[in-house]
């Protein structure tokens, strides 16, 4: 009751506005209710990475990509296309520290994991290294994280996992070069007791980052992992 009354008190003070058009937003969220339906939904893909199925499925299935690959990774959720809208939130958080996308984006993502996901005993965001960290100034996934984190109530880890090596920007690169860059890139630096882990990231192109993360965290002692993205490429 207090935290409606929280809510309440902050939407007459500070309304939601639509992030994409300006409108007044809808559900206490910044984007309104047209733009929020405009989202290009990921309902139909492959459960292990969410990629994009042609032609669509009528059933849970793997893509052939992972049926050959195996992923360290277990499931994974992603409910948008990264395209349109949702492109532009994640690229104007991401290159433009539009910190307010972080919180809508989360709170978008908490939602459908509400209805759909079997809640894990932690979360740990994608980390950045240490280089790209001072460069960018934050983790866009950290920021996103902490939001889902507190509508989903699941504990938040952001230090027993390090990335050790500063890889390349992957966006350009094929998936056998991303797999050679991102190899042994993450170490685990302190006890984990979790066993069912969600890594949280803001996107997945080919699924590499997550492979290399979920093994490691695998290694270390995890019996599932699964993957939370807001996008799929």
């Amino acid at each position: 009751m207090v935290y409606n009354w929280i809510n309440i008190i902050q939407d007459y003070l500070l309304p939601p506005t639509c992030i994409l058009c300006g409108n007044p937003g809808h559900s206490s969220r910044d984007i309104c209710h047209s733009c929020y339906m405009q989202l290009p939904r990921n309902n139909l893909c492959c459960y292990r990475c969410a990629e994009i199925l042609e032609p669509p499925a009528t059933a849970p299935v793997l893509c052939g990509r992972c049926l050959s690959r195996h992923p360290a990774f277990d499931e994974t959720v992603a409910p948008f296309i990264h395209q349109g809208a949702i492109r532009h939130l994640i690229g104007s958080l991401k290159f433009g520290a539009n910190y307010k996308n972080a919180r809508l984006l989360g709170l978008l993502l908490a939602e459908h994991l509400k209805q759909t996901a079997e809640l894990p005993d932690l979360i740990i965001p994608v980390p950045l290294h240490k280089i790209r960290y001072r460069q960018r100034g934050f983790n866009q996934a950290i920021e996103i994280a902490r939001t889902v984190a507190k509508e989903m109530q699941i504990p938040l880890d952001l230090t027993s996992c390090k990335r050790h090596r500063d890889t390349p920007h992957q966006t350009q690169l094929p998936a056998k070069k991303r797999r050679k860059n991102l190899k042994n890139a993450f170490s685990i630096i302190q006890p984990i007791h979790a066993r069912h882990i969600s890594i949280l990231d803001d996107v997945m192109t080919t699924g590499t980052t997550a492979h290399e993360l979920a093994y490691a965290l695998k290694k270390a002692g995890a019996s599932r992992v699964d993957v939370w993205v807001c996008a799929r490429a």
